[in-house]
């Protein structure tokens, strides 16, 4: 039985490999900084040693090859000490690309926003089909009970990802999948810790689009100034678009203007109606991509349709956690301002009125950086309130950023405070109108998800037993 260990095991994208690995019938042992639940529960339940920190003696492990996730850095004392002594490595997504991907039929999904939603809706629609598909997603999609399989037949989607591959290798790792059909959902600067400016990114997306056979598909939206500079820098591959708007070879016509209904167009014909749980013009844009891609495999339109008004949707994307006496509570996994002014207007267009009241936690490198402080204040404009939190490491100032917003808004600074001003605006406001309450992180924020709901339930069974 052959024998991988993996640096940084604890990642999504890692976590899900060493799943797929066990699933090909290798050994599979891994450490990372961080050994926690969920990913540690679901790595240990699939059988995976797991060690805490980078001491040498794994080295004693003498696996065939160490799998080098893209977190570790010159200096880590594991990799120094595999570098120093010439033993095996790779990275996770060559490794990917040389053990799973060899002899599939890739369905990959790339783009700045939606990346992790479009590729479950697709997956998704491949299993109601009957296709059996292998996947690799960066989140928990609902209709699934992993991140990661490897499916019983040629077909497997992937979340593209555009960050880097490892220190040794700083291609994005989508460069590695070498995909047939190609979703490039948007793009935009982001992940400014690795890219310079977007133009770098582009550079990494003409690469992705090298690698696409000429009787694959690529699936693009109608008009992005982004994409268009990409695909001006040469194309080899057939390409259909969407729209949401009209105009494309894709598009919508909704019937509920929160995006929960809409009739499916192709060539100006229509194919079917979707019926879901999914907000938000996004998601729409999303299911015409995903109704594109599978199309292209063999799934007429009518079936992916079907398969989306049974889509359950993803975990920490809008995913209600809380919802009782006229108080919700959504857990979103907010990165960027077009997606938190996206997923925040879909909400609007459902709620009408009610309170809309956001948590907000700019937790991801290029947040932290300030990348994004001229676009963020107008990103909050569906909402009533945003609470924002501010975190030890933030590089930039608050209170002179928000001076800008169109909505009413607040600095916390801590987790405590955030409860307690969402415990008095739920009071206040509660008793007279429902309240949506939406948490935006990339992380754990703190573990507010919990508290909060722990001191709402706790609020509410005293209303109760007076």
């Amino acid at each position: 039985m052959k024998h991988i260990h993996i640096l940084g095991i604890c990642g999504t994208f890692m976590g899900s490999l060493a799943q797929l690995a066990v699933e090909q019938g290798y050994r599979v042992t891994g450490c990372d900084a961080n050994v926690y639940p969920p990913m540690s529960t679901q790595l240990e339940l699939a059988g995976i040693e797991l060690i805490q920190g980078y001491a040498l003696t794994q080295l004693d492990l003498v696996p065939d090859v160490f799998i080098i996730g893209n977190a570790m850095t010159r200096g880590n004392p594991l990799v120094e000490a595999i570098l120093d002594r010439g033993l095996p490595y790779t990275s996770g997504p060559q490794w990917l690309s040389e053990n799973v991907l060899q002899g599939k039929w890739v369905l990959a999904v790339a783009g700045t926003h939606g990346k992790t939603t479009t590729s479950s809706m697709l997956a998704w629609v491949l299993e109601y089909a009957g296709m059996s598909p292998g996947y690799l997603i960066g989140g928990v999609p609902t209709n699934f009970s992993t991140s990661a399989r490897l499916g019983e037949t040629p077909f497997f989607v992937i979340e593209a990802d555009e960050y880097d591959s490892a220190f040794f290798d700083k291609r994005s790792k989508f460069v590695h999948y070498h995909p047939r059909t190609l979703i490039i959902n948007n793009l935009e600067f982001d992940h400014a810790d690795i890219f310079h400016d977007l133009k770098a990114i582009q550079t990494q997306f003409h690469h992705l689009i090298r690698t696409v056979p000429n009787n694959g598909l690529i699936v693009r939206p109608e008009v992005h100034q982004a994409i268009d500079q990409v695909i001006d820098a040469g194309i080899w591959t057939p390409l259909t678009t969407f729209s949401p708007q009209g105009g494309s070879a894709w598009t919508a016509e909704l019937i509920k203007e929160d995006g929960s209904q809409f009739s499916v167009f192709y060539q100006k014909q229509e194919q079917a109606i979707i019926r879901w749980s999914q907000l938000g013009k996004h998601n729409v844009a999303n299911a015409l991509a995903t109704i594109a891609a599978a199309k292209h495999v063999g799934v007429v339109p009518e079936i992916a349709a079907e398969a989306l008004n049974h889509f359950a949707g993803v975990k920490r994307r809008m995913e209600c956690l809380y919802n009782d006496k006229g108080v919700s509570v959504y857990d979103d996994f907010a990165h960027h301002p077009t997606a938190i002014s996206t997923t925040l207007d879909g909400l609007r267009a459902k709620v009408g009125d009610e309170k809309i009241v956001v948590l907000i936690e700019p937790r991801s490198n290029t947040m932290r950086m300030g990348v994004h402080t001229v676009a963020l204040p107008r990103a909050f404009d569906a909402a009533d309130h945003v609470l924002w939190y501010n975190s030890a490491d933030l590089q930039w100032d608050i209170a002179s950023v928000i001076e800008h917003a169109g909505v009413s808004s607040s600095v916390c600074e801590s987790i405590d405070a955030i409860v307690c001003q969402i415990e008095a605006l739920v009071a206040f406001a509660s008793s007279r109108e429902p309240v949506h309450i939406v948490i935006m992180s990339n992380g754990g924020f703190g573990g507010v998800h919990s508290l909060l709901i722990k001191r709402l339930k706790k609020n509410s069974a005293k209303t109760l037993r007076s």
